[in-house]
């Protein structure tokens, strides 16, 4: 489409728009409201561009596909909701310990179980950090808007590239819904990355050898590198191991890999901060909302900020504790029980107070939720 172009868009179609920017081919997936229509896109679209579609017999196989995928050299994703995305969990755990870049989209609803299918949560954000076991380090991008959308799901395929690891693209059933109008980027004008392959001849080759960014070059399968793929763990080679230095070079590289990049992956977003009495901590489709209620905080002489946090995972404590350092009160702001404050409380210094506001019933925050908040807090 032309650089310029504007057209009225969903959330859900932006996603799959951003993903085939990005050089997606592989998509396999399980419908599951709020998030049908991505996988509905894909059926449509991957043909086209000579990639592949496929409909799995549920979200374990899916999210098995989508690794296999990866694995062979596709650029791969899967779509799902809170049911869905608690299945994939075991075989996410296992995409983080061969290494394979992969992105898992959670377009969130109301739970546990089958909970609320047709309205709006954000209760699955801690386990888009901890809900696989084991020690790992999660990669987790939350959009607001249709923009924001088609815009992390391209960094979402980035950040998977070139960290080898998966991600996961945290939505909730507002975003992934409503429709705005957008123009989207021509090829090239967004930047896309692409794995490392390696370049040492086969016979030298270490899929999980020592290395300076603790990320290897991955071949496909078929290329001519012989690597395997174990959810053991293992040794530089890929062969499993239960030697206890062996094992803790590879859990330190699998966490190392993330934490030393955390200000090349950590995004926030900032507004009316440099005075602020009063900030607004929110992501997602709260997100929307609490800018909303800043401006017109401001317009009645109240010095409210904005923070949203575009990356969930790593949280970015660095950035966040640089923006609150002078504020007095902070409001974290969430469609669940409160699965953020506690992160936000663990940033705040000195005489900063953090208070909760909270909503799980289903629906969106009113303004006057939040303005009913920062009267309770500056009484």
């Amino acid at each position: 489409m032309p650089r310029g172009d504007r057209q009225l868009v969903m959330g859900n179609m932006a996603c799959m728009r951003g993903a085939i920017y990005a050089g997606m081919r592989f998509y396999a997936g399980y419908p599951i409201t709020p998030s049908t229509e991505i996988a509905e896109g894909c059926a449509r679209e991957l043909p086209k561009l000579g990639g592949h579609f496929i409909q799995m017999e549920d979200e374990i196989g899916s999210i098995g596909a989508v690794i296999g995928a990866a694995v062979a050299g596709s650029k791969a994703m899967t779509a799902t909701s809170g049911p869905g995305y608690s299945l994939m969990q075991e075989n996410i755990g296992y995409a983080y310990m061969i290494e394979a870049p992969c992105v898992i989209v959670n377009v969130q609803r109301g739970g546990p179980s089958t909970g609320l299918p047709t309205k709006v949560s954000q209760s699955d954000t801690m386990q888009a950090r901890w809900g696989t076991h084991g020690d790992y380090t999660a990669i987790t991008v939350a959009p607001s808007t249709v923009t924001d959308t088609f815009t992390e799901t391209v960094r979402a395929f980035n950040l998977a590239e070139r960290f080898r690891t998966p991600v996961t693209i945290l939505m909730d059933e507002v975003v992934g819904h409503m429709q705005e109008m957008v123009s989207f980027p021509e090829p090239g004008e967004c930047e896309v990355f692409n794995r490392t392959k390696p370049t040492c001849v086969p016979s030298s080759y270490m899929a999980y050898g020592p290395s300076k960014t603790c990320v290897n070059p991955m071949p496909s399968y078929g290329e001519g590198y012989r690597w395997f793929a174990t959810g053991l763990t293992h040794d530089a080679h890929g062969f499993s191991t239960d030697k206890p230095e062996e094992v803790v070079v590879e859990l330190d590289k699998l966490r190392n890999k993330i934490t030393n990049y955390e200000d090349e992956i950590c995004k926030v977003r900032a507004e009316y901060m440099d005075d602020a009495e009063i900030a607004i901590v929110s992501y997602g489709s709260v997100s929307r909302t609490a800018l909303q209620v800043v401006k017109l905080a401001r317009e009645a002489g109240v010095k409210v900020g904005f923070v949203q946090l575009q990356t969930v995972w790593p949280f970015p404590l660095k950035q966040l504790r640089e923006l609150l350092a002078k504020t007095a009160h902070v409001i974290v702001a969430e469609l669940n029980m409160g699965q953020i404050v506690g992160e936000v409380e663990r940033v705040a210094l000195g005489d900063t107070k953090v208070h909760s506001l909270l909503r799980y019933d289903g629906d969106i925050f009113t303004p006057m939720q939040f303005l009913e908040k920062i009267e309770e807090v500056r009484s």
